[in-house]
């Protein structure tokens, strides 16, 4: 790409700033935590079709995915999951495909009282726009689409076929994108413009999901010595998964990915429910977490 071009398409995507910034704003007040990404993606679909985008929108079947390498077992009601793909096709096609995907479902908020602003009231403080979702990773999805927008309006048309694809599931099992998969979706290279550090990576971590399950033996606690504590014994599980976790940051420093990464592999006890009463050594106790894992 030589400067010209390259000066034609950085004026257009800064004509285009404030707008790409009040979508951002309207993508992250849509609360699309685990379940609830449908209007986000209404909104994507929108975006898509107002640009002349082929919109594909379609209802995902766990029935189709649950045989194929990758899936992630679903636990909660997915009757109303979706992907939306918008797909570009050049009158005629001479260049490299494209796949942008973004996904729109967010983490839970936590404490609502921690939050200095509402987490579905995004704000633009000192050049940051807070809100949930905001980095992870609604942004980077209206700024790809925002880019396309760009191009054109710098005079271009890319000559490859480009998919445009709004996943759900990113955050837990990545059935979002195995949807796109399993409809057939391919190119030549595909972008996630995911903020991460504002770089690009070429390597990333897998991640697994387990459930401790721990079970102890009940008695009352003024003979606590004649029963098993089921949440200490998690205790004990959880220092153990701390020293695998040691192992596998050892193990790194001979990854050609991974030597220079401080710490790649994150080991996290995330939720943890056990017991029945207070007065009771407890007989059983959960523990969800999440561990890394190199690639291969």
């Amino acid at each position: 790409m030589n400067a010209d071009t390259q000066q034609r398409i950085l004026d257009a995507v800064d004509a285009g700033f404030d707008a790409q910034l009040a979508t951002t704003k309207e993508f992250v007040a849509i609360p699309s935590t685990r379940g609830a990404e449908g209007p986000c993606q209404d909104m994507i679909g929108d975006l898509l079709r107002a640009r002349g985008y082929e919109v594909d929108d379609w209802h995902i079947n766990v029935d189709d995915l649950k045989d194929l390498r990758g899936f992630g077992p679903i636990e909660h009601d997915f009757s109303r999951a979706r992907t939306v793909v918008g797909t570009y096709r050049p009158p005629t096609d001479g260049g490299k495909s494209l796949i942008l995907q973004g996904h729109c479902d967010v983490v839970p908020t936590g404490p609502l009282d921690m939050w200095e602003t509402p987490p579905f009231s995004p704000t633009i403080k000192d050049g940051r726009m807070y809100g949930r979702g905001a980095c992870d990773m609604k942004s980077g999805t209206i700024g790809a689409l925002y880019a396309l927008d760009a191009i054109k309006a710098a005079g271009f048309r890319p000559t490859g076929r480009i998919h445009f694809q709004s996943v759900i599931e990113e955050e837990s099992t990545g059935v979002g994108a195995l949807s796109t998969l399993q409809r057939g979706y391919r190119a030549d290279a595909c972008f996630i413009p995911e903020p991460t550090d504002g770089k690009m990576i070429r390597s990333q971590v897998g991640v697994i999901w387990f459930r401790l399950k721990v079970r102890g033996f009940p008695v009352h606690v003024f003979e606590a010595g004649a029963g098993s504590n089921a949440i200490m014994a998690a205790y004990h599980l959880i220092h153990a998964l701390e020293k695998l976790e040691a192992e596998w940051n050892e193990r790194a420093k001979a990854d050609r990915h991974f030597k220079d990464v401080a710490h790649p592999i994150n080991f996290n006890p995330g939720i943890i429910k056990g017991g029945d009463w207070a007065s009771s050594v407890p007989a059983w106790c959960d523990v969800d977490c999440r561990i890394a894992v190199l690639p291969g």
